[in-house]
């Protein structure tokens, strides 16, 4: 592929941002995003999603646009929209279809369309292929071509980054895999695998996440039966994990838009093929179930100290996972509502979320300070480590403390404050 051409990156979210920045080191590309504010941001030099920092982004080359004609001379268009599940955990295509029709009008002869975005097996050839043959009037696989090279980002990850990982590409021909070998290879040191075809590329995506949500899974069964047995699940795991092939995995709860969403992709196409799979859905009902679970541990644990009196919850931590802003599909909102179920008056606080997004999405007031001289009121009943981000596992016991009323219970989902040295008079559960 000649050098000056140019690459439509579509969609500019985790994925798609720093795609296009490394791509932009190496050729003319476009980043389009639907959203203005998301755009607006961008120029700004700032990034929510904190995966590029300002210095990178306002340096790169990459031309950033709302516009979506600004695509229109480009012959390599890369799609990395989020492909989500419904009420119903049934996939919800439609941003991966609207990103399709945004694309259609612009694809000219000998273009190629990669798809990044996690699909079930057949989603490009069978649903976007079409979709893009009919609007631009030209024929898939003879006069434009498909790829695919699914996305492998791990959204707070400064260590597996786009560049420093393996890329699986596919495309529709031998010559379409080998130019997109030859593009991707560019900025991550030609570190390719080459899929068989492209089923087997989005397949081989739609498993991997699936198989951590059933090794969580299992760790979050035997979480709940160490914890009836009165045994740390951590000290248990940290023991078996002194055997060389035994997998290093922990219990918590399950959210975010990959690992809580991809094992539906990948049941759907087996129901669609008449098959049970009962391991992949056994999973997600496991992990599904961890917030009910988890509150009910919580507050039995609680009530043995204080009895039935109503608790004052704290809840650090309301993203998905640790040291991101991300909420989408968190689970700690669910935590939340099951606590409240059970008495608690819960406030919540982490300083990674927007305020804004947790009220619009969740209806949650974030706290916006812990200092405990702005308080009005006394100190918690119940302190809740439910998010692992780098300030609260810095937490000194005293600090912790200075937040809780006498007798006062911590709870901690991820094992972060299994050393600390709580005064003998508060209580600590750990997961």
């Amino acid at each position: 592929m000649p050098l000056n051409s140019s690459i439509s990156v579509v969609g500019l979210g985790y994925v798609g941002l720093p795609l296009a920045i490394h791509l932009a080191k190496h050729f003319q590309v476009i980043g389009f995003d639907i959203s203005k504010p998301r755009v607006e941001e961008l120029l700004n030099g700032h990034d929510r999603t904190e995966e590029i920092d300002s210095s990178t982004l306002r340096s790169s080359t990459l031309h950033i646009t709302d516009a979506a004609k600004s695509i229109a001379d480009c012959t390599i268009h890369i799609i990395t929209v989020p492909t989500p599940v419904d009420a119903h955990n049934q996939p919800d295509l439609k941003p991966v279809i609207a990103a399709t029709n945004t694309v259609a009008p612009f694809v000219k002869k000998g273009d190629i369309i990669v798809y990044e975005s996690t699909v079930y097996p057949g989603v490009t050839e069978d649903i976007c292929g079409p979709i893009l043959q009919e609007k631009s009037g030209l024929v898939c696989g003879k006069d434009f071509f498909l790829g695919y090279s699914p996305e492998r980002i791990n959204p707070g990850d400064k260590v597996h980054t786009v560049d420093k990982i393996t890329k699986i590409v596919a495309g529709q021909t031998p010559e379409v895999a080998e130019t997109l070998r030859t593009v991707y290879g560019t900025m991550n040191n030609d570190n390719i695998f080459v899929a068989a075809n492209i089923k087997t590329a989005e397949a081989a995506k739609v498993i991997e996440n699936a198989q951590r949500d059933i090794n969580i899974a299992f760790v979050n069964e035997i979480a709940m039966i160490f914890n009836k047995m009165g045994l740390s699940t951590h000290d248990v795991l940290e023991a078996a994990g002194t055997k060389w092939n035994f997998l290093n995995f922990t219990p918590g709860l399950v959210g975010g838009h990959c690992i809580g969403v991809d094992p539906y992709y990948l049941s759907h196409c087996a129901e669609k093929l008449g098959l049970n799979p009962q391991v992949i859905l056994s999973g997600r009902d496991t992990n599904e179930s961890m917030a009910r679970k988890t509150a009910e541990a919580i507050e039995g644990a609680r009530a043995l100290r204080q009895g039935s009196n109503t608790p004052r919850t704290l809840i650090l931590g309301l993203t998905f996972k640790e040291n991101v802003p991300d909420l989408r599909n968190s689970k700690i909102p669910d935590l939340i509502a099951n606590l409240q179920e059970l008495g608690h008056a819960v406030d919540v606080h982490d300083p990674m979320a927007d305020p804004a997004e947790s009220k619009e999405f969740y209806g949650i007031d974030i706290l916006t300070s812990l200092d405990p001289e702005t308080r009005t009121e006394g100190g918690y009943n119940c302190i809740i480590a439910a998010v692992p981000h780098e300030g609260y596992r810095n937490m000194s016991a005293q600090s912790l403390q200075q937040l809780a009323q006498p007798a006062a219970l911590f709870c901690d989902l991820k094992g972060i404050w299994r050393d600390r040295d709580f005064d003998p008079e508060y209580g600590y559960w750990c997961l």
